[in-house]
């Protein structure tokens, strides 16, 4: 029987479980270093989060779900969704919660994964599935240590964390931090926010989803899948622009343009929320609530560059000290460095961490030559800039469950390094003339290799995961048939 070990229990993990175990695997084991199942949606608990992509579409395409509130549902629904998924499809029972990779090594019959609290498991597939965006990145500011009140990070947020009547600094104008900030203005005495780099935003065409819609829904489901296509339509609207469509591009700035005409009547504040990167090189952000948070009285938006964190706050390039009670970081994910801090060991002894120095890389985003019968979810490029990651994950799931039937026949399978070569050139070629290489996020590395983002439509990327080609594999590695 065929021991597979997936890390990790988010969409990505369950997808493939879930594939697996339709596909007749049974010897499955998920590694999940939390005691519950559900990844970001899981760890990430802060004042107003919520999905920015529509839940038709953030929803598994074998689980279209007719209770959701509203288009763009809250965190807590989402991880209730995940959570039942896993549950009715038997994926559960087979997660080992409270499992914390150390490492992973090829022992040249197999997989040893060692976990933290010293215990092994022995696989011959290894599935890592720890997603992109699974570590926080809190950056390194003079003086953090010294800071006497309440410092915490969007994704480790807690109830605890004293916001009512209190004085909150929130460093960031990401995805968290346009969802935290209008959820805790007013709540909190006052709200500063630094900025670094305007973002783009759109204006978030949220609604709720009333009970003779659900109704409908569940008497007839196939109308799921009418909503569903519609809301794929609108995403291809984004994805031209992204994808180099300059009359498209033109239309979403203008429509941008008119949200902060509408939203930002101080021409001060309007100034210094209009970017002045190129649309899309950073991640979109749909809202309806951010700029009039900014316009708020109790919020202040400060450009100025933070120097040092002092006990009491946080002082800027200009000399001014901002007092506040909480500091919370709105900083994003160290979504580069994939696997870390797992030390994944391949064949010849040959480093993981040391193979992608220069940069993340993987055919399809799936495998890597030198670590046989491990295959990635979420990996290097598969990021979407436009749909639902979880369209990605199934596609993935479909091309791990045949490369799992292979090596159930009896041959370790490794991807060829002249075809995993090829594929990577290709990426990076048509990535090099993307809106993505416009400016620094965390679609690329320090040194400007764009590992996180897919250059294509989502649609290519299924094509391309469709049928596991035989010729891309080394000789001897799958059987004759």
């Amino acid at each position: 029987m065929t021991r597979i070990a997936i890390v990790g229990a988010g969409f990505g993990g369950v997808a493939v479980a879930a594939e697996l175990l339709r596909a007749g695997f049974d010897d499955i084991v998920l590694l999940e270093k939390a005691d519950r199942a559900g990844g970001v949606w899981r760890d990430n608990t802060y004042p107003g989060c919520a999905c920015d992509v529509p839940a038709p579409l953030y929803s598994y395409s074998r689980a279209l779900n007719p209770d959701w509130s509203r288009r763009y549902p809250p965190h807590d629904e989402i991880l209730a969704y995940l959570q039942r998924c896993a549950d009715e499809w038997g994926v559960t029972p087979r997660v080992r919660f409270g499992a914390e990779v150390a490492s992973a090594s090829w022992t040249g019959g197999g997989w040893e994964i060692l976990l933290s609290d010293g215990d092994s498991v022995r696989a011959d597939v290894l599935i890592p599935a720890v997603g992109q965006l699974s570590r926080p990145s809190i950056p390194a500011l003079p003086g953090a240590e010294s800071f006497a009140g309440v410092a915490v990070h969007t994704a480790h947020w807690t109830p605890d964390v004293p916001v009512q009547g209190s004085r909150v600094a929130v460093v960031g104008t990401g995805a968290s931090a346009i969802q935290l900030v209008p959820a805790i203005a007013g709540t909190a005495a006052h709200v500063t926010v630094f900025q670094r780099t305007a973002p783009w935003t759109l204006p978030k065409p949220d609604r709720r989803y009333g009970r003779l819609r659900k109704a409908a829904y569940r008497r007839i489901p196939s109308l799921m899948l009418l909503s569903r296509a519609a809301t794929w339509g609108l995403t291809l609207v984004p994805g031209a622009a992204l994808t180099g469509n300059r009359v498209v591009d033109a239309l979403i700035r203008g429509y941008s343009w008119s949200q902060r005409r509408w939203q930002i009547r101080d021409p001060e504040l309007r100034a210094k929320v209009t970017p002045d990167e190129p649309l899309g090189c950073k991640r979109v952000l749909f809202t309806n609530a951010w700029l009039p948070a900014l316009a708020r009285p109790d919020v202040d938006l400060v450009t100025e560059k933070i120097v040092a964190v002092t006990p009491g706050g946080v002082r800027t390039a200009d000399g001014v000290d901002h007092p506040c009670d909480v500091l919370v970081y709105g900083t994003g994910f160290a979504a580069t460095e994939f696997l870390v801090p797992i030390r994944v060991t391949g064949r010849d002894g040959v480093v993981l961490a040391d193979e992608w120095r220069d940069g993340a890389h993987a055919y399809l985003g799936l495998a890597v030559p030198g670590f046989p019968n491990m295959f990635l979810v979420y990996g290097p490029n598969t990021n979407t800039g436009n749909t639902s990651v979880i369209y990605f994950h199934e596609a993935q799931a479909g091309w791990i469950t045949q490369a799992v039937r292979r090596v159930a026949a009896g041959d370790d399978l490794e991807v060829r390094p002249e075809v995993a070569a090829a594929y990577d050139t290709e990426i990076q070629s048509r990535l090099a003339g993307s809106v993505w290489t416009a400016c620094q996020s965390w679609y690329r590395t320090a040194a400007g290799r764009v590992v996180a983002n897919w250059p294509g439509k989502a649609t290519e990327y299924r094509r391309r995961t469709t049928t596991l080609n035989r010729s891309d594999f080394l000789p001897g590695s799958l059987p004759v048939e």
